[in-house]
């Protein structure tokens, strides 16, 4: 920390004036990590501690330079976790779109694209993937074996059974019918 904020000492013997969303969203990436069971490999371990690193150096009032590293790195993965946890939380039966994340996450639409567009892909094809995997779920689970398939493609946001259909055979190769008599 002493690396990022220069006189770390002297700034946290004063109130911290960092931003409160920045607060929000290090308690936000804390709580995620905290359910997250594994971190996975030692990369991701370290990638993880300096984005913890970078929004506890915004909170305490680092200088500019570092406040903009923090935003390309931790600030942008923190807001990442979030706007796909609250997608998790929103997949069945919220609004997943651009606006409705954005009003949620106070930041812009456009910031939410560029947030997945860092990791490669779309919020579309994120939002689509999250689905297909839960039918996918839903439908190797034998709990579900009573719901149709159509009803469980709805109950994950679905809106359209031809398009659901298509989607399926795409990413997974085989029909939803398959992967349920597998199971």
């Amino acid at each position: 920390m002493s690396a990022l904020v220069p006189g770390i000492e002297d700034a946290l013997m004063h109130p911290l004036s960092g931003d409160v969303s920045v607060v929000r969203l290090l308690v936000g990436y804390l709580k995620v990590l905290e359910q997250e069971q594994a971190l996975g490999t030692p990369d991701l371990k370290r990638a993880v501690i300096a984005h913890i690193h970078d929004l506890a150096a915004v909170i305490v009032g680092a200088p500019r330079h570092t406040v903009e590293i923090a935003h390309r790195r931790g600030l942008g993965a923190a807001r990442l976790r979030a706007v796909k946890a609250d997608i998790a939380e929103k997949l069945a039966g919220g609004d997943v779109g651009a606006a409705a994340l954005a009003v949620r996450q106070r930041v812009s639409p456009r910031y939410i694209h560029k947030l997945f567009e860092s990791e490669g892909t779309t919020l579309s094809h994120y939002v689509l993937g999250q689905r297909l995997a839960r039918v996918h779920r839903l439908l190797s689970d034998p709990s579900y074996a009573e719901h149709t398939i159509g009803g469980l493609a709805f109950q994950v946001g679905f809106g359209d059974l031809s398009t659901f259909n298509r989607a399926f055979r795409r990413h997974y190769g085989v029909t939803p019918s398959d992967v349920r008599a597998a199971h």
